[in-house]
């Protein structure tokens, strides 16, 4: 299903499992942008089972003119205090060449709409804390960071460790 957008020759639509080498691809571009390309371990193995047979999360693909520009992967959280799902978004990326043309808000503004759409009372990401255009971009519509959280995380062998001791 091709979701139209308010800009000529942009549209979204939900990523299905033929796209799987493309979300890896974006993947990748987006972690060169970050400065993290040797941490991506994800394969088309990995993303095919995690998005499409375990359904874990979800990716909204980005196309103009009919060719892909970028995506967004999101899932549910919870929150305890609100009592309901959240819409958590984990990656947006845009293409460099195609920035500054409003793709990103409107794809932003697209999960607002389906978090409220499925009764989401929060959406949240994380941003690099470096990465100022995005900041700003964020700030300029309304998003407020949550600069007294912490955000801590286990992985690898400090989480094999962890899930031993049980």
């Amino acid at each position: 299903m091709i979701i139209e957008t308010k800009i000529e020759g942009f549209c979204l639509r939900f990523a299905k499992e033929q796209d799987t080498s493309l979300i890896l691809h974006f993947i990748k571009e987006l972690a060169n942008y970050e400065k993290m390309l040797d941490e991506v371990v994800a394969t088309e193995q990995t993303l095919r089972e995690s998005l499409f047979e375990k359904k874990c999360a979800e990716v909204i693909i980005a196309e103009y003119r009919n060719e892909p520009v970028g995506f967004a992967l999101f899932f549910h959280n919870f929150s305890t205090f609100v009592g309901r799902p959240g819409l958590y978004l984990e990656d947006l990326y845009i293409k460099k060449e195609m920035r500054g043309k409003g793709f990103g808000k409107i794809i932003l503004s697209f999960l607002a709409h389906l978090a409220v759409e499925r009764n989401c009372g929060r959406m949240e990401w994380s941003c690099l804390n470096w990465n100022e255009p995005s900041i700003q971009f964020y700030k300029k519509m309304g998003a407020i960071p949550m600069d007294e959280w912490t955000v801590y995380r286990l992985h690898g062998q400090s989480l094999e460790k962890l899930a031993k001791q049980f």
